[in-house]
């Protein structure tokens, strides 16, 4: 049975908010157990504001939660299987690295 087109834009909000460099990083981090915001913007480099916004988007997205403790806020994975598919990210950059360094398709 075909994905229905929702679904296909729901798919592709969480990929498109994996796709930044920041974003990447920070779910990273955020895999190795909670973070505030203060700990990934010190990670990032970004003022405030725009670590903020970041995170607003993966939350937006589906791909993080909060927990607001006094002044800060923590946030976590809401699914951390999400860095299996960011192993099958790696596993077709060692494919096409492997193809594209073989001697017969040069």
């Amino acid at each position: 049975m075909a994905i229905s087109e929702k679904r296909q834009l729901e798919r592709v909000k969480v990929i498109k908010a994996l796709a930044h460099p920041s974003r990447l990083t920070m779910v990273e981090k955020l895999a190795e157990g909670e973070c505030c915001v203060c700990d990934l913007q010190k990670l990032i480099g970004d003022d405030i504001s725009t670590v903020s916004k970041h995170l607003s988007l993966l939350k937006n997205a589906g791909l993080v939660d909060t927990d607001k403790r006094g002044v800060q806020v923590f946030y976590s994975l809401r699914v951390p299987c999400v860095t299996d598919f960011l192993g099958c990210v790696e596993k077709v950059l060692s494919e096409k690295n492997e193809k594209s360094s073989c001697s017969k398709c040069k």
